[in-house]
């Protein structure tokens, strides 16, 4: 009986040396990157994987999932699950998947802090702004205040008991684009860390997440953009890892009507572009956190947003970009880690 049990042990142990010697370790495996239009932007992703199957597999799993992800998110996509919900009769408690009441809670709890500078409801707003930057005309004074009615994160109740979220007003819009792509790309780098390929960085336009360094550095390089002596705008270099950095602001979206520059972000308070033209860059633990973040203080201006970030402990900088001020602000939290 000792020979059969041999016989099998001895074939698992040539295996296993065989493995050893075909996969290659860690240190030597080689980057890959994959570029997909997800939610509105090119999606990227960046790791590193022993093999081109493997890679093509995870890569395959990881926009599938977006995918979905922009399915229950989009207010585009009249068939999202956003959408839907915002069509139920006004007042009824509206059971929602377990992804979209995430997000909903977490721009609520939001809204509540920053008294509305961050409103998901300001949707009706969204929909003019994109007419109004399209057709280069602002939207009357008439016409915001007739849709104002629709928006207001009061009008919008959660019960985490049941998982529902009730519209209590009628012709509401809900508006995820200031943190949903951050939550997009912490799912991206989670199911990349399920297929044991830590070494990765995830990309949607301006939310950044990153998990365990390339082989040999301490950090993925990310570019922050920073103001120098004489005031000229440049990219400084940080060396980042297992956090995400998001950054915000009108360099390549904005509209210029009647001489005045608007940002693409719209002030939930008034209905229009941004004016004031800044920077906001925010690294935190996860993505969706970093990306409602620098929606927040955007809207918040340069004194409150900093104060802001403060009370939150993140670490947040401000950079102007009208010339105004020829350094950047920065949170108490950004000074110690980085200055």
């Amino acid at each position: 009986m000792s020979n059969l049990v041999a016989k099998p042990a001895a074939i698992l142990v040539i295996a296993l040396l065989t493995a050893c010697r075909t996969t290659p370790a860690e240190s030597d495996w080689e980057l890959y990157s994959y570029t997909q239009p997800e939610m509105g932007v090119d999606f990227a992703i960046q790791f590193y994987a022993p093999d081109n199957a493997t890679a093509r597999h995870a890569a395959k799993a990881v926009f599938d999932h977006v995918e979905a992800l922009n399915a229950i998110f989009s207010d585009y996509d009249p068939d999202s699950e956003l959408s839907r919900l915002t069509r139920k009769p006004v007042g009824k408690p509206i059971q929602v998947s377990p992804e979209l009441f995430a997000v909903l809670r977490r721009a609520q709890k939001l809204a509540r802090e920053t008294s509305g500078a961050f409103d998901i409801t300001a949707g009706p707003y969204t929909q003019l702004w994109r007419v109004a930057r399209r057709q280069q005309k602002l939207t009357t004074p008439i016409v915001l205040k007739a849709v104002a009615r629709s928006v207001g994160h009061q009008k919008l109740r959660l019960d985490p008991r049941n998982r529902t979220a009730t519209c209590l007003a009628p012709d509401m819009r809900l508006d995820l684009g200031g943190i949903a792509k951050g939550l997009a790309t912490d799912e991206a780098l989670a199911i990349l860390r399920r297929n044991n390929l830590t070494r990765a960085r995830c990309a949607a336009s301006g939310d950044i997440v990153l998990g365990e360094p390339p082989p040999g550095e301490d950090g993925w390089a990310v570019g922050i953009p920073a103001i120098d002596q004489q005031g000229n705008l440049y990219r400084r270099t940080l060396r980042l890892r297992n956090c995400a950095v998001s950054t915000s602001g009108d360099t390549f979206q904005f509209v210029e009507i009647n001489g005045q520059r608007y940002s693409h972000i719209v002030d939930p308070r008034t209905g229009l572009g941004l004016t004031n033209r800044i920077m906001v860059t925010v690294i935190a633990p996860t993505g969706m956190e970093t990306d409602c973040q620098a929606t927040a203080i955007s809207v918040r201006g340069i004194k409150p947003g900093i104060r802001h970030a403060d009370r939150n402990k993140l670490a947040a900088i401000i950079t102007p970009m009208d010339g105004s001020l020829k350094s950047p602000r920065m949170s108490a939290e950004w000074r110690s880690r980085f200055d």
